[in-house]
C-alpha cells in the first residue's frame, strides 16, 4: 500500500546554515584573494530556479535518503539542486538538454582542473578588448536584448573565445563567463520571450572569474542529452525530476543564450528573434507530458525519487497550467514504490491571468521497492 500524505501537512523544515553562498536579488560579486570579482553557479536569473525550495528538498533527503552516495539532478536548469548536495562523498549525474546549461554545469561541477591563472588572463584580456564594428550580436539583439555597445562586446568576445581557447575545457569556462555576464546585463525580465521596450539596461559588461570547488567534483558525470533516453543508462540511489510544468518551452525562454554558446548564428525570426528551435523542443510541454514521465519512472534505477512539480494556478491561458496532474504524478510513482507529498506555497510571477493568489510548489517523495 502506497502512504500518501496530505500536502496540507509538510514535512517539518528546520533552519539550516549552508556553507554554499546563493543569489539575492542586489547581492554583490564575490571576491577571492588572488582573482579578484568571481561567480557561482546559481548567480544567474532563470525560470523555475530552485533556490526557494533547497532547504525543503534537503529536509527530505536528510530524513528518507540516509546514506545516500549518488543523487541524479536529471532535468538541471541551472544545477542548484546538485550543487546543493556536491560533495566529496556524493556522486552528482547531472544533465541538462539545454548547451547553455550544459555548459556551466560542465564547468562547475566536472572534474577536469584549469589553469586558473591562465584562465584570469584570458578572462582579463577579453573585458580589455575594443568592440566598435557591428557582428552577428550586435546586429540581431542590439538595442533589444541588449544595448548595443554591450551587444558589440558580446559578439566581439565570443569571436575571441573561438580563437584563443587551448581545450573544450577552457572555452566552455570562458563561455560560462560570458553568459552569465551577458544575462546580467540582459534588458528582460529574467528571460528571453521577449526585451523591455524601453532600454534600460546600460551598465558595462564584465567577465568575472567562476569560482569553482574542484575537489567536491571528483566522481560527477555531467550530461546534455533527452533525459528519457539518459534514464537508461544510469544509475543512482537518488532520482530527482524537475520537469518543465507547463506549455512554456524553455528553449523559448533562453534562445538567446543558447544562440550565444552554440555560435551557429542561424537566421532569426519576428520581433523575439528567435531561431529555429524544433530540436530542443520537450515533450513535459505537451499535452501527452504523462506519458513522458510514465517512461521516465518506469526505466529509473534507484532508491529514491524526489520530483518538483508546480500547480501553477489555474489561468486562462491554457499555456501556462501544469500539463501532469497530482494523481497522475501519484499514480505513476505508486508503480515504484510507496509515496509521499510535501508542498510549500509562495507568490510567485504571473502575467496577471492567473486565478491563484499563489502557487503551490509540491515535493512528491517515492521510496521505491
Amino acid at each position: 500500500m502506497s502512504q500518501i500524505d496530505s500536502p496540507k501537512a509538510p514535512i517539518k523544515t528546520t533552519i539550516k546554515i549552508s556553507d554554499e553562498i546563493y543569489f539575492r536579488s542586489g547581492q554583490g560579486n564575490f571576491v577571492t584573494e588572488n582573482y579578484g570579482s568571481t561567480f557561482q553557479l546559481q548567480n544567474r536569473r532563470y525560470l523555475g530556479n530552485k533556490y526557494k525550495l533547497l532547504d525543503l528538498i534537503e529536509d527530505i533527503i536528510e530524513e528518507k535518503c540516509v546514506g545516500f552516495k549518488s543523487l541524479c539532478d536529471i532535468f538541471a536548469g541551472t544545477g542548484v539542486v546538485g550543487g546543493r548536495f556536491n560533495k566529496k562523498s556524493v556522486k552528482i549525474i547531472s544533465n541538462d538538454i539545454l548547451k547553455s546549461n550544459f555548459i556551466p554545469l560542465s564547468v562547475f561541477l566536472a572534474s577536469v582542473k584549469l589553469d586558473k591563472i591562465k584562465l584570469f588572463d584570458k578572462i582579463k584580456m577579453l573585458n580589455n578588448l575594443k568592440a566598435t564594428k557591428d557582428n552577428y550580436i550586435s546586429r540581431h539583439f542590439g538595442n533589444a536584448y541588449f544595448s548595443l555597445e554591450n551587444a558589440r562586446k558580446i559578439g566581439t568576445i565570443r569571436e575571441t573565445i573561438e580563437v584563443i581557447s587551448e581545450s573544450i575545457e577552457e572555452k566552455n569556462a570562458l563561455l560560462t563567463s560570458l553568459l552569465y555576464a551577458s544575462d546580467k546585463v540582459a534588458n528582460t525580465v529574467g528571460h528571453y520571450d521577449a526585451y523591455r521596450q524601453n532600454l534600460d539596461m546600460l551598465q558595462s559588461m564584465q567577465l568575472l572569474m567562476p569560482d569553482i570547488k574542484y575537489e567536491n567534483n571528483i566522481y560527477n558525470e555531467i550530461y546534455c542529452k533527452d533525459a528519457n533516453r539518459l534514464i537508461r543508462d544510469i544509475s543512482c540511489d537518488i532520482l530527482y525530476i524537475d520537469p518543465p510544468y507547463n506549455s512554456r518551452q524553455y528553449c523559448d525562454s533562453y534562445h538567446v543564450l543558447e544562440n550565444l554558446v552554440t555560435w551557429e548564428k542561424p537566421k532569426v525570426y519576428g520581433e523575439a528573434k528567435k531561431m529555429d528551435r524544433s530540436h530542443l523542443k520537450s515533450r513535459y510541454c505537451l499535452k501527452n507530458a504523462n506519458e513522458a514521465f510514465f517512461d521516465l519512472v518506469k526505466h529509473a534505477t534507484c532508491k529514491h525519487i524526489l520530483v518538483s512539480y508546480n500547480n501553477t494556478g489555474e489561468s486562462k491561458d491554457d499555456r501556462s497550467n501544469s500539463r501532469i496532474k497530482d494523481k497522475e504524478i501519484i499514480d505513476i510513482l505508486r508503480q515504484k514504490g510507496t509515496v509521499r507529498i510535501f508542498e510549500r506555497t509562495y507568490r510567485a510571477f504571473t502575467t496577471g491571468k492567473s486565478t491563484s493568489e499563489g502557487h503551490t510548489e509540491r515535493v512528491f517523495y517515492c521510496k521505491v521497492v
